[in-house]
C-alpha cells in the first residue's frame, strides 16, 4: 500500500490552514477550516496521484498538523 504524508499548517495573517505535500506533486491548497481542508484533499489527492501517474491502490494519506499560537498570562 503506498502511504503519502501531507502537512496541515495554520497561517494566522491570511487565517487560513494550508496544505502541502512533498509526496503528491502539485497538492497545495487552502480552507479556513480544517474539516473542509482534509476534504478537499481527499477529492483532489487522487485526482492528482493519476495525472502524476503514481495512481497506485490501494493507497493512504497522513494527515499531520501544526498550529502555534501565543497564550496572554
Amino acid at each position: 500500500m503506498a502511504e503519502y504524508s501531507v502537512n496541515l499548517t495554520w497561517d494566522k495573517d491570511a487565517a487560513v490552514w494550508v496544505a502541502q505535500s512533498d509526496d503528491i506533486k502539485g497538492l497545495v491548497l487552502e480552507s479556513g477550516s480544517l474539516d473542509a481542508l482534509i476534504e478537499r484533499i481527499r477529492v483532489t489527492a487522487p485526482e492528482l496521484l493519476k495525472l502524476n501517474h503514481d495512481d497506485t491502490k490501494p493507497a493512504s494519506i497522513c494527515f499531520r498538523s501544526e498550529r502555534h499560537e501565543l497564550l496572554a498570562a
